[in-house]
Formats: structure tokens, sequence, C-alpha cells
């Protein structure tokens, strides 16, 4: 009866490991900011999900930051432009994705529309983590979501690269009243310009059948392939990965060989917050999308893959003391 304790034992350390190797190594979101100006990122929670330990702060140019959401937390991430704080009531605006707190931190509040989002649902169904990047609410800068270490037949990068700015309809186009009056800084989506349900899939256009892309969406679709354009553009634009961190990052940069063939010098970084985002290059070839294309296989992977060996090679030593 002795070998039945050594057996039990055995099972317990070989199988426990298992139980957490997904707390010891959870999901982690980085946001990397490579535009020419400072980004305020903001961060909302989905109704009933918890808050991350941060929900807005700022990134400077070329830095970047890491965050840890808990197993199955959903939410969205966007970038806030042009913000400051008023010299005399301290309160905190921005021009592009202001999400209405009055502070750093958006503590519940989601963007103002026009805003480029990046949308995430981990551990859903199938255990898979589902995300996408969205124009439904319009765009302010361009973004890159690259997972890392994931697997799965449609776990890919998405985003929207294009400077849609530059070439947002006059109807659809938000320009700035201040210093800047006049200059593009972010692109209405349809149903945020005119409020009408065939551009909202509200009312009588509530379903797939009868919400249809606009020429508006179908704009925006033909710029940015991957990323949402309308409220029913499932098909072509989520994506979905087992066991994977995602990079989020705000103006992908230019590979190196357009950056040298290009005649035209990228703009000196203002020294102050609310200068205006410099306009970005719909021509040049962005490189984000090729960040991991030589990475080595995941981590997670090969910790279960070994780890399944050692399993292996401890039943055997416990079936042969059951003998």
């Amino acid at each position: 009866m002795a070998k039945f304790p050594f057996l039990i034992s055995a099972l317990a350390v070989m199988f426990s490991p298992l139980l957490f190797i997904r707390g010891v190594e959870p999901t982690t979101f980085t946001i990397v900011n490579k535009c020419d100006y400072t980004v305020w990122p903001g961060i909302l929670a989905n109704a009933g999900e918890p808050a991350l330990s941060t929900t807005g702060f700022s990134l400077q140019k070329g830095e970047s930051r890491a965050i840890s959401p808990p197993s199955g937390w959903g939410g969205r991430f966007w970038g806030r432009t042009r913000c400051t704080a008023d010299s005399g009531s301290g309160k905190f605006s921005c021009l592009t994705g202001d999400c209405g707190s009055n502070k750093l931190e958006c503590s519940g509040g989601g963007a103002t529309p026009p805003a480029t989002l990046a949308e995430f649902k981990l551990d859903g169904d199938g255990g898979l983590d589902f995300f996408d990047v969205s124009l439904v609410d319009g765009y302010n800068l361009p973004m890159l979501v690259v997972p890392q270490g994931g697997s799965g037949a449609n776990c890919t990068s998405t985003g929207c690269m294009a400077d849609l700015i530059g070439t947002c309809p006059s109807e659809l186009r938000v320009t700035d009243a201040g210093e800047s009056a006049g200059k593009g800084v972010a692109c209405q989506s349809a149903c945020g310009a005119f409020q009408q349900p065939q551009y909202c899939c509200s009312g009588a256009y509530s379903s797939p059948q009868t919400c249809k892309p606009s020429r508006y969406s179908a704009a925006f679709k033909s710029a940015c392939p991957d990323a949402y354009s309308y409220a029913y553009d499932d098909g072509t634009s989520t994506f979905t990965c087992a066991n994977a961190d995602y990079v989020i990052t705000f103006c992908p940069a230019p590979t190196k060989s357009q950056k040298s063939a290009s005649s035209d010098q990228p703009p000196a970084e203002s020294t102050s917050s609310s200068s205006a985002p410099p306009e970005i290059d719909s021509a040049m070839v962005y490189e984000g999308v090729m960040d991991i294309s030589g990475a080595s296989p995941s981590t997670r992977s090969g910790v279960s893959s070994s780890y399944a060996i050692s399993v292996l090679v401890v039943l055997i030593a416990a079936v042969r003391q059951l003998r």
C-alpha cells in the first residue's frame, strides 16, 4: 500500500504546474509610441471587467509601457493627442480621444470619437483571445497590434497604418480650431458625422442584412483592409490567438529603406505637448507587421513540450514502483 501514496504524490507533482502555466506567464500588453509627438494612451475595461492598474498615462516619442491584465480581461486601448492641463484649474483635456475625466487617468471614461481603437477579449470561446483594430468610431492616428508568441490559424497582426486624416473627405474631417486652425486632426466615421441609422446600423438598419457598407466605410476598408470599418465588418476584421502577448504601436515606424528614399525630412519633435501631430505618409511601408517574422517559437509552447516529457518520465517511474 505504501506504493500508492508515492503514485499520488508523483501525479500531484506532475500535473500541478500545468494548472499555473498561464498564471506564471500572464498576457502582457506592451504599448509603444513611435509617433513624432507625445501620445496619451487611454484604457477602458468592458462592462463588468476590472480596471487595469492604469487607465491613462503619457508616452513620449520612443517610450513604451507594459501592462499585465487579469485572466479573461476585455477592453479597449486608444491614443489621445494634443493634451494639455489648464494652468488655472488643472483640468486635463485632449483634442482627440479625450475621455472626459478631466484627468490623466480616464477612470472609466471612454474615447470621445473620432478615435482609432484596439479592442480585446482575452480567454474567450475555446480559450482564444479575440482582438481587432476598429475605425467604427473614426480615426485619429495610425495603430498596429502585433501578437507575440501566440498560436492559431488567425493569429496575425492587424491595424490601420494609412493616413486617413490626409485622405479624409471634407464632410468627415475634424480640424483644429486653435493655433493650427483648419489643420486636420482626425477623421470621423459617417455615423459620427451624420448620426443617421443607415450609417450607425441602428433602427431599421440594426442587422447585418440591413446595414451594409457605405461609401465612407468602404473608403476606410480600402485604406485599412484588416480594420473594422463599420459595425458588421466582423468577417475580415476579428483575429484570434492562443497564449499570446500583444504589442500595440502608435505610428508604426517606416522601414529604413523608405526613410532613405524619401526626400522629405521628418519634422523636429516639438518641446510642447500641445503641438499638432505631423501627417503620416500613406505611401510608406511599415515594418511593424514584420516585427516577429524571425521570432523563436513560443516560450509557453516550449515549456509545455518540455514538461510533457518530464511527466512521461515520472509516470513511468511511478508505474514501476507499483510492480
